[in-house]
């Protein structure tokens, strides 16, 4: 057996979400707390949802090619786009040694192509078989993000998908990360991306009672606030180059952070709803603090789940103060700028924490106007905040009771 002891870097940053389309723009937005939520059509009669997070200025022909584009539902576009936007930022395909059987892909999301199983099924009913597109099973399984970039780029190394709900983006991230600390690649891009916002997929939330039906929408998303009453469901993708750190280095690339620390933990208790107590998710705290050697006052920021439910957000509470004890660092909320983006939404937080290291800054959680007296941490409440961040932690918890944490170093 191979020995985990590689270190692995972060070398390159690509996203797609509703406050930016290049982290730049996304990552300005974040801190000068700006909401990307907005009045959308849902596509339901008598909807009690008015709002989402939906991509603005954003045309997938500007990337890709139209027969391309027809063949594959958004999320994959998405998935993809953010891939190549990665790999562009990190410049691995200038390095004139690199192995291309030692890149891989590790690439999800959290429901895949529902836009194409939707349209596949009204043409089935209405049409027939026949009109059925040879495409429509590529075109909408999770895994196709790897395999087009793979196709693309010629990586030749490891090429998974993980598919956890709203925990995706994180275990592709930290899975991806062991690929090359075990050495099975020198190279892995990582990442979630989500299209989610259909009728069918917006209806089935509804009848969960998971999102908000707060029609405003500056001020619908609001993470432990006493009048939080639900997720936002939105769209985006965030993507990352993983790299071992002496190959980066061999070739002068430019590190932003390097993955410390990877935790995973099952609740075993609910299809939906975290336990009260939160004891799943301090238990992916505890393994991703385990992993990275390091003592929970070490940790400066903690990008929270924070997905603006009433159980959710207090399960968290709980669990955060289980791991820290009375001294929890800063926590934010990302979620109440952006929204829930379900399995791209481990993937976008990572770059927040990663871009939080990099200028000494904690994101706001906007809109927490009315604090719920039984979440008394510091949520770094409406404004940024600066201060020197070296450790930097991120959580993503999802349906079935999956939890992942991840932990990123300052280098």
């Amino acid at each position: 057996m191979r020995q985990l002891h590689r270190r692995v870097v972060v070398t390159g940053l690509g996203i797609l979400s509703p406050i930016g389309n290049t982290i730049q723009e996304a990552w300005s937005s974040c801190i000068e707390g700006k909401s990307g939520i907005t009045k959308v059509d849902v596509g339901i009669y008598d909807s009690p949802v008015s709002i989402g997070g939906q991509l603005k200025n954003f045309n997938p022909s500007d990337f890709l090619d139209p027969k391309e584009i027809r063949r594959i539902d958004p999320f994959i576009q998405y998935g993809v786009i953010a891939a190549n936007q990665s790999i562009a930022d990190s410049g691995i395909l200038d390095f004139p040694s690199l192995n291309k059987e030692l890149v891989g892909i590790n690439f999800g999301a959290g429901i895949g192509g529902i836009q194409t199983i939707e349209s596949n099924k009204i043409l089935l009913e209405s049409k027939g078989h026949k009109k059925v597109s040879p495409f429509f099973v590529p075109g909408s399984i999770v895994n196709m993000i790897s395999g087009l970039v793979s196709i693309k780029h010629g990586f030749m190394g490891p090429n998974t998908s993980v598919v956890t709900a709203c925990s995706t983006g994180n275990h592709c991230i930290g899975t991806a990360a062991r690929s090359v600390a075990y050495g099975e690649a020198n190279v892995m891009i990582a990442g979630g991306a989500e299209m989610a916002s259909t009728p069918l997929s917006i209806s089935g939330f509804i009848a969960a009672r998971a999102l908000s039906t707060n029609p405003d929408p500056e001020s619908a998303c609001r993470p432990w606030d006493k009048d939080r009453d639900g997720f936002i469901l939105s769209d985006g993708a965030g993507s990352l180059v993983l790299e071992e750190y002496e190959h980066a280095k061999s070739r002068g690339a430019h590190i932003y952070a390097e993955i410390c620390g990877f935790g995973m933990s099952s609740d075993a208790y609910h299809m939906t709803a975290p336990p009260a107590d939160g004891r799943g998710a301090a238990l992916s705290m505890k393994n991703a603090l385990l992993d990275a050697g390091l003592n929970p006052d070490q940790i400066d920021y903690i990008n929270a789940h924070g997905t603006s439910t009433p159980l959710g957000d207090l399960a968290e509470t709980h669990a955060l103060k289980n791991i820290f004890g009375s001294s929890v660092p800063s926590v934010s909320s990302t979620k109440s700028m952006t929204g829930h983006t379900l399995g791209a939404a481990g993937a976008i937080e990572s770059i927040f924490c990663i871009k939080s290291i990099n200028d000494n800054v904690i994101p706001p959680t906007i809109n927490l106007t009315n604090p719920d007296p039984l979440c008394d941490l510091d949520y770094t409440p409406l404004r940024a905040v600066e201060k020197n961040v070296s450790f930097a932690m991120n959580n993503s918890f999802g349906f079935g009771g999956t939890n992942s944490t991840l932990v990123f170093k300052q280098i």
